[in-house]
């Protein structure tokens, strides 16, 4: 078991404009610190450069590919990762292209680390559907995805002006069921990959 709180990287997924994302990723940050367990860091990709066109060798193959210049903060927090959440909005019965952005400019430092996702939508499934896609899509990249999870379905109802939740209770145990779920499996992957790096046949 590490002697230092576990290092935990929350990945705001949208950039559009006019976005609640923010208000989500801060509400489960902050549940996140009072846990005590994690050293928490926030990353905003509206604030990083994230081209849909990839070097000619995809990081799959070339475990140090050229990125562009700005990608250097989400490349080490995902690296020194833990565990990582991704707070997500549903596009379309789907995740939004910056998220897939994020994930395809990496592969290794997605290997071995658990993946929790708090979702949010402005209709019934809470980002459930978002969720469930990037469960594959994490797959892919072998990393691993948590079965608890936090969603918020109509979230236009669920939080004040002050984004603030109205009515907490059921959230936060979400997020404490998923925060136990990720820091065991954090604090198991985080001996095994100092013990026993990370390998597998493709």
């Amino acid at each position: 078991m590490p002697s230092e709180p576990l290092e935990l990287t929350v990945i705001v997924g949208s950039v559009r404009e006019g976005r609640f994302g923010p208000v989500v990723a801060k509400w489960f940050t902050e549940r996140a610190e009072a846990d005590g367990r994690f050293a928490v860091h926030l990353v905003d990709l509206a604030d990083i450069p994230l081209p849909l066109t990839l070097p000619a060798a995809p990081p799959a193959f070339d475990p140090e590919p050229p990125r562009p210049a700005g990608m250097e903060e989400l490349t080490r927090r995902i690296a020194d990762a833990d565990a990582v959440v991704v707070v997500t909005p549903e596009y379309n019965n789907s995740f939004p292209a910056s998220v897939k952005a994020a994930i395809d400019w990496h592969y290794t430092e997605w290997q071995a680390t658990p993946v929790g996702f708090v979702g949010y939508s402005g209709g019934a499934s809470g980002g459930l559907l978002a969720a469930e896609q990037l469960r594959h899509v994490f797959g892919e990249t072998r990393a691993h995805t948590l079965r608890h999870h936090v969603t918020f379905p109509r979230y236009y109802e669920l939080f004040g002006p002050d984004g603030a939740l109205l009515d907490p209770e059921g959230p936060n145990g979400a997020a404490k069921a998923m925060l136990d779920e990720l820091h065991w499996w954090a604090d198991v992957l985080h001996d095994a990959r100092r013990d026993r790096p990370y390998a597998a046949a493709d």
